[in-house]
């Protein structure tokens, strides 16, 4: 039996460089059941992080009663990390799903039948369409459902409504990822690969606390470091991390800046590159554009300068870009802490620009993973239900417009391309004001993740605005919903996932859901039924009612496209342990990298954006983009440093930033009601210094008001290992406990200890991010505490002294185990054994798409 609440990353089985990852099967079943007890396995993929682990699904009884690793995966050769161990299962079995539709009466939600709840959903959006036109219509998803399910919603939402007001929760996790690939490489999809662990000799992570967010990948990165000639590690954090001890520990360094730095920080470092000689200008010169651009926008930076800027030491910054310009081969990751900051597509461009400077792209171990935050959020860009249209298809490419629209069989206008897609921010703003009298919230939590919550209640209480909730429980957004339709789960419905490296994973039905509650791709085709949507020959606008027609559906959508999934199928995808895209005729087996030839889609014709200008956000116009010349280059985008807008002052002086734990996922809506987890993490708390602590006179486990003028939290405190002036509280803790499940609308009054309490409500003006990590507080001592924090001990929010706070062990709810195995997971193909031909892996995307 193992404990991998105090393991979070299970044993080690360490790597070589350019050795194969060796296979550990974790294995997880309810109390006192053996692998023998399972009736079958139905394979699936976890989805409690981006990572996208292939997991199979054990079934007894009609019930999911727990989960292994497979080994066959290319993903993660059979792990498993605490979240999908402890919580897949777990989630999908609570006694506290929603198992029939509820519907508001008297002020109450109460329950009814799908009938009842459907008709008052449509007759209100006729009633909007009818009056007000479709702007009157606003959709806001997740990165947690699947592909099949994305792309129906956003059928519905630009042919069938036509608005243009659909995003995702994902701008708030991967919005700046994709972004900073557009900028730089023409279109969304990463460059890099998993396997690009095993070849490297450094690796940067900038803002990402890897050790938390992808545990699986972080075992993988750990393999490395425990084998011979482990990588240099350079961290980019201003937490100690288990990232930043391994770069202490594999002499690499560790930068903490200032929050709002992240900029200024990597403009000295391209300028010290470009100094110090880094460059692989033959690379350069037949593949990339904007070099002489580059260097003179970085030009103030010098070492001093940044680290002035920063507040770190010059000869840290010396240190990384000696490690970095030395690599061999180089692989770089990004996340949250970029992109939720101050200038977040500059600074996550920025990391682009080292890899173009150096030539690092499209071979083993020289990749970037511009990250995502959750488990399908690739699709939701894919499929064009999060602020994208489909295919990555540009909005402003008339050409691309009436490829969807003979795909759809409707006329050009139908779809909305007068201007971008409405980001959410933008989609509650225009709620606030009366425009979008309709806003249906799919599988996310607005009223926690959102940032300035008591702006985001006040605007879900509107009595003027009709809230559609679909979701498993009955979260704190759902008590806002004038309708909460009841959605099946995990393991609940069939469909595909695609992960942060674009391995694309179909997942088996492996049980029904409880009472009435629906697969989301149900629910939006009875919507689509019954508002009667027809194409321009009158026939029903989705010719589809499985989730296997959708995927076909989806599949032309794609073909010619860089995600061109056209090559697979269900039967290709079951139990195949995960396929890259692109898959197609020329490359039957996908592809494990993007650009390997040098040719990026960027050419006008192909494009998924124009571009911007990164300091403003402002378009630049097709004749513009034509007028740079790129056709197949990528770009190296320069941006000058400006402050953030919220900077510590005498009245607020500490930086504020949020974030995730190991043992959490989002709001909790799966993970809290997982006994193990919520013992491991239970409540919210706040880290500070213990530079801080002292001087405010705080102990471990004292009680802190963080306050500014949007709103406060009051936790209690643990004294970490974060750097002085900055504040981290994680943010997935709402006003309702976990097991709550009453129908309050409100969080009542005083502090409250959801950390979006005090975030802005501000955004990139490229990615349309929320600032999350942009805000300042004050922050005082209110009492004693009754104990130390319920922070967990096992990684980033250890406290200071070591010894001083328990340490977090497991609770008994089940057995959890990992064995070895001799199954070889099957060779995901490579620009070394794979012909570089198609979309991505070698030859230019095709302009023509589908649909013509």
């Amino acid at each position: 039996m193992s404990d991998r609440i105090a393991s979070v990353w299970g044993p080690r089985t360490p790597t070589a460089r350019d050795g194969r990852w060796p296979v550990r099967v974790d294995v997880r079943l309810d109390l006192g059941l053996t692998e023998a007890d399972v009736e079958h396995w139905v394979p699936s993929a976890c989805v409690l992080c981006s990572n996208g682990c292939g997991a199979d699904i054990a079934v007894r009884d009609g019930r999911m009663v727990g989960v292994r690793g497979r080994a066959t995966d290319v993903v993660n050769h059979g792990r498993l990390g605490p979240k999908g161990l402890h919580a897949s299962c777990r989630a999908a079995n609570s006694d506290r799903r929603l198992t029939r539709p509820l519907v508001r009466r008297g002020g109450e939600l109460v329950e009814t039948g799908w009938d009842t709840a459907m008709e008052r959903i449509v007759e209100r959006s006729r009633y909007l369409l009818e009056r007000h036109g479709p702007s009157s219509h606003g959709f806001y998803g997740s990165g947690q459902m699947m592909a099949e399910e994305y792309y129906t919603w956003g059928v519905i939402a630009k042919a069938g409504i036509g608005t243009n007001h659909m995003d995702g929760n994902t701008r708030l996790c991967t919005a700046t990822a994709a972004a900073a690939m557009k900028e730089s490489f023409g279109s969304d999809g990463q460059p890099g690969s998993y396997t690009d662990v095993e070849s490297c000799d450094v690796i940067a992570l900038y803002g990402h606390n890897m050790a938390e967010t992808q545990t699986v990948l972080w075992a993988r990165v750990l393999d490395r470091l425990e084998g011979p000639n482990p990588p240099t590690v350079i961290a980019v954090d201003p937490r100690s991390t288990p990232v930043a001890d391994a770069a202490r520990r594999t002499g690499g360094v560790h930068l903490a800046p200032l929050p709002g730095t992240n900029l200024a920080l990597l403009n000295g470092m391209v300028r010290a590159l470009v100094a110090g000689g880094y460059v692989d200008h033959g690379y350069l010169d037949a593949h990339v554009h904007g070099y002489d651009d580059l260097v003179a926008a970085v030009e103030p930076y010098t070492p001093e300068e940044t680290a002035r800027i920063c507040d770190v030491d010059v000869a840290d910054v010396v240190r990384a870009v000696e490690v970095i310009g030395r690599a061999e081969r180089l692989l770089s990751t990004v996340l949250q802490g970029f992109y939720q900051s101050h200038q977040a597509t500059a600074s996550s461009c920025a990391v682009n620009n080292i890899h173009l400077l150096r030539g690092m792209l499209g071979r083993p171990g020289c990749g970037v993973l511009q990250m995502n935050g959750q488990p399908t959020a690739q699709n939701a860009r894919e499929a064009g239900s999060n602020g994208d249209l489909p295919g990555f298809r540009n909005w402003d490419n008339p050409a691309h417009i009436d490829q969807l629209a003979a795909l759809w069989n409707v006329d050009r206008d139908v779809i909305p391309h007068d201007g971008p897609p409405t980001d959410a921010l933008e989609i509650f703003r225009l709620a606030e004001a009366g425009d979008i009298g309709l806003l249906w919230i799919a599988a996310t939590n607005p009223a926690v993740s959102l940032p300035q919550l008591p702006r985001i209640r006040e605007i879900l209480d509107r009595e003027e605005l009709f809230v559609v909730v679909q979701d498993g429980f009955l979260t704190e957004t759902a008590r806002y919903a004038d309708v909460v339709l009841p959605a099946a789960m995990w393991g609940e419905r069939e469909g595909v996932f695609t992960n942060v490296n674009r391995t694309v994973h179909h997942a088996g039905k492996a049980v029904d859901p409880p009472g009435e509650a629906r697969p989301d791709l149900d629910i939006f085709l009875d919507y689509a039924r019954r508002m009667d949507f027809r194409d321009r020959d009158g026939q029903p606008l989705l010719g589809w009612d499985t989730a296997e027609g959708a995927f076909e559906a989806w599949k032309e959508c794609s073909r010619g496209r860089l995600c061109d999934y056209s090559g697979l199928s269900y039967e290709r995808l079951s139990g195949s342990g995960g396929i890259p895209w692109p898959v197609t005729e020329a490359t039957p087996d996908g592809c494990d990298r993007l650009y390997a030839d040098g040719v990026f889609a960027t050419g006008a014709d192909v494009c998924e954006t124009y571009g911007h200008d990164l300091s403003t956000g402002a378009g630049l116009s097709r004749e513009e983009y034509l007028a740079l010349g790129l056709e197949g280059r990528a770009r190296l985008r320069g941006c000058a440093y400006t402050p953030a807008a919220e900077v510590p002052d005498d009245e607020h002086p500490f930086a504020v930033i949020t974030g995730r734990t190991v043992y959490q996922f989002h709001t909790r809506t799966k993970t809290g009601g997982s006994g193990a987890l919520h013992a491991a993490a239970p409540d919210a708390w706040a880290e500070l210094s213990v530079d801080d602590a002292r001087r405010l006179g705080v102990a471990e486990g004292d009680i802190v008001r963080i306050g500014n003028d949007r709103g406060s939290v009051e936790v209690p405190a643990r004294v970490g290992r974060g750097r002085p002036g900055v504040v981290f509280v994680p943010f997935h803790y709402g006003y309702e406990d976990a097991a709550s499940s009453g129908d309050r609308r409100s969080p009542g009054t005083g502090p409250g200890r959801a950390a979006n309490e005090l975030t802005p409500y501000d955004k990139d003006p490229v990615s349309k991010q929320p600032l999350l990590k942009a805000g300042t507080a004050r922050v005082t001592r209110v009492r004693t505490g009754d104990g130390p924090a319920p922070a967990p001990t096992t990684a980033a929010s250890a406290p200071a002294r070591r010894g001083s706070v328990r340490p977090t062990r497991g609770r008994d709810d089940g057995t959890t185990w990992e064995r070895a195995s001799d199954v070889v997971p099957r060779r995901v193909p490579t620009p070394e054994h794979t012909p570089n031909t198609g979309p991505g892996c070698g030859a230019r995307p095709s302009a023509a798409g589908s649909g013509g």
